[in-house]
């Protein structure tokens, strides 16, 4: 992991098309902007987390009900 100190209204670049500004900070908060293209998805990441077992939940083969019971 790259940990990178910046200050107010400073931006880190991610490759050529994206940009991260600190916006503001406040205490224990940090803001940042974000701009990338709309090809790149942007999330915190407990929306992505959710996101990700939405899509693991409808990837799940329905399962059928068993007929007639147990069988012996």
């Amino acid at each position: 992991m790259l940990v990178l100190t910046r200050l107010k209204e400073q931006v880190i670049r991610i490759g050529d098309n994206v940009r991260v500004k600190v916006t503001d900070i406040s205490g224990d908060r940090v803001r940042l902007g974000v701009e990338a293209p709309t090809s790149v998805s942007v999330h915190r990441e407990e929306v992505y987390q959710h996101i990700q077992e939405q899509k693991r939940q409808e990837s799940k083969p329905a399962q059928k009900p068993l007929k007639g019971g147990l069988d012996r």
